[in-house]
């Protein structure tokens, strides 16, 4: 198996801290590029439970350009000077956005956590993890965080 491209989801969590390091030391093995993805959830997933008070467009572009730069910084407190990582923001939900984007982009291994949404947000929208590993195109190698 050759693994050439790695792609990281993220969320700037403590715990994504701990993944992109995971994700940094496994490409270092292979000599593989790896990419860190942010996907940030858009509104119209909530558009049938409330009208918006703002304009939604503004506040999700806002919400991107905010999210590039968040990502910028991460990567340089999270990973060594060396260590190259380009950093991807996108907007949609957020498994189906990370699926695209690695079938898109030829990614050749997934790692990722485990844990994300708790509780009824879970039961709402599922498990993110889940639904990478059964619909991932390529190999998904999942980190628990916690241990």
């Amino acid at each position: 198996m050759q693994v050439k491209k790695i792609l990281v989801p993220v969320d700037f969590s403590e715990n994504a801290n701990r993944i992109i390091q995971y994700g940094a030391y496994v490409a270092g093995r292979f000599g593989a590029e790896m990419e860190a993805i942010f996907v940030a959830q858009t509104f119209q997933d909530y558009s049938e439970f409330f009208e918006p008070h703002m304009p939604v467009i503004q506040f999700e572009e806002d919400l991107i350009a905010s999210a590039g730069e968040r990502m910028k910084t991460f990567l340089a407190e999270s990973l060594e000077p060396a260590m190259v990582c380009k950093g991807v923001i996108m907007a949609g939900d957020i498994a189906e956005t990370i699926l695209d984007y690695a079938r898109e982009q030829k990614v050749d291994l997934v790692v990722m956590g485990t844990h994300g949404y708790k509780g009824l947000e879970k039961v709402l929208f599922g498990s993110v993890a889940e639904k990478i590993v059964k619909r991932s195109p390529c190999p998904v190698l999942t980190i628990n965080p916690y241990r």
